[in-house]
Formats: C-alpha cells, structure tokens, sequence
C-alpha cells in the first residue's frame, strides 16, 4: 500500500527528480466593507523540494506542513510566523503527512507510512511527541480530517478508492462514497460535511447529513481540481489556478475571491485561513 499512497498523495516519490516542486506562502488577509483583499505575500519555506499540506496552529502564531528532504523522508515542521524560523517537530524513522489539528486543541494527528507500509492515522501532541494511534486496525488511510473528536472521514486507498467515517469508540465505518476528491470538510459546527466526486471533466461537491443519512449536490465546477475548504462565512471555497473561487450559494454561480497570478503563482494546489480569517497559506506548484 506504501507505493499506492505515495503516488497518489504525492505524484511518486521514487526519486527525488519526480516529486513536484511546491512552496507554502503566507499572506495577510483583511475585510474592508464586506471585501476581503491580501497583502504581505511571504514564501515561507522557499527552497528546492516538497513543502505541502499547510495548517495553522491552534494559537495562530504559527503553520505546520510536511517538508521531505533529498531522501524521500517526510517529517512535520513548525513554521514560527513572528521568528520566521522552522522546526523539525517530528524527527522520526517513518513517514508523515497530512498534519491536522486535533478537536480540542491538544495536539494533531497525521498519516503515517509505517515501516511495514502500514498506513494509519497517528495522535502527536503540540510539540510533536507521539501520543497514540488513532485506531489500530485502519489501514491504507490517504487522508483524514475529524468531524468531532471520537469521529474521523478519512480517504480509503483500496480499490476502488472511497470515503468513510469512522466512529472510533464503536469501530463502526461507514462506506460514503467510492471515487472521492482528496478534500472533504465539515461543515461549520454542524454535523454535516462537504466532499466531492470528480470525473473526467468535472468536480461535483456533494453535503452528507449523518444524521439523516442522505447526501445532496450542492455544486459543481467543470474541472478535476480536487482542492477546496469549507469556510465559515464564505461557505465552499476552491482553487483554480492562482485564483481561489467561492460559491454563492444565493446566485449558484462562482465568484471570484482572490487572484494571486501578480506573485508569481501560477497554480493553487491547498489553501486553508486561520480560524479569524486574518492569514492565509497555501501551497504553489513551481
């Protein structure tokens, strides 16, 4: 499974000649008269190699991301925002991605590649010491996200590839849907969560209610880009190239938001804003 992963989550990583060159950059995001605008763009990693996966800490006063160096290995850094300076947190002998912020603030979990190529979602505390797996029998997990703090969606990477939710404390695991899009978010403080199915041309965004278990098209967008946040004020947000688009849920058309091509980026492949929509980060394929 270590090879599937790896190929779909980060475009093969057999050498390092292959992995895509991508940078973290950090803006600063006001509102004015119901606009937002950025300002202060700042190539926070600015190196040769795979930086990705961006996520702000609890305090805001910082970024951690997945950094992997000439050797493939994937370690969880920390990216001071005051200091501008960077800290390996992890430090390990295995593999990690996907950094997410744990419900309750107390720590983040991660996707780890194993040393047996077990893939499972693994518990850090803030400092980057390991906790505990998050559950013991899930394997082959590409990417994850909580919905609460005993319940994980995460992204099977059997065949075919498929969403699930997991319920931890009951081992219940419910079958979403089979062909999803990487992304998948919850929404606001609700229950419900928004994910996608993309074929060959198009993406459609798809909301579950667990509760009445039943799913609904929301929207659609004719490309494949797989990458999108739920915020909350703006609801459902993508990339598009060097612009992030938002859906008006009102009109049922897409606006654009934000146009970053005047940096030089040329194409958004993960975004994420703190939770005060005061700063922004996301990723550019060089």
């Amino acid at each position: 499974m270590k090879n599937i992963f790896l190929i779909h989550l980060l475009f093969t990583l057999t050498a390092s000649a292959q992995m895509p060159e991508t940078d973290i950059w950090l803006f600063k995001i006001e509102k004015k008269e119901g606009k937002y605008s950025y300002s202060k763009p700042l190539n926070i990693t600015n190196r040769p190699g795979y930086d990705n996966q961006p996520a702000f800490s609890t305090d805001e006063k910082s970024v951690i991301y997945v950094s992997v160096d000439s050797s493939n290995q994937a370690d969880i850094y920390q990216y001071a925002i005051s200091k501008k300076n960077r800290v390996n947190l992890t430090r390990s002998h295995v593999s990690e991605y996907s950094p997410t912020i744990l419900p309750g603030c107390f720590g983040f979990s991660a996707v780890v590649v194993e040393k047996d190529s077990a893939q499972r979602i693994w518990q850090f505390n803030l400092d980057g010491t390991f906790n505990h797996i998050a559950h013991e029998n899930t394997d082959s997990v590409g990417y994850h996200t909580w919905l609460n703090a005993d319940t994980v969606l995460y992204y099977k990477l059997t065949e075919p590839h498929s969403l699930r939710a997991l319920v931890l404390k009951t081992n219940k695991d419910t079958w979403i849907c089979d062909y999803p899009a990487r992304s998948f978010k919850k929404v606001g403080s609700s229950s419900k969560f928004i994910y996608a199915i993309k074929d060959s041309v198009s993406t459609q965004f798809r909301i579950y209610d667990p509760v009445l278990k039943e799913s609904r098209v929301y929207a659609a967008y004719p490309t494949t880009n797989e990458d999108f946040i739920w915020h909350p004020e703006l609801g459902l947000i993508k990339s598009e190239n060097a612009e992030l688009l938002r859906y008006n849920e009102q009109t049922k058309q897409w606006e654009l938001l934000f146009n970053f091509s005047s940096t030089g980026i040329k194409k958004i492949t993960r975004f994420v804003f703190d939770s005060k929509t005061k700063q922004l980060a996301l990723v550019s394929n060089l």
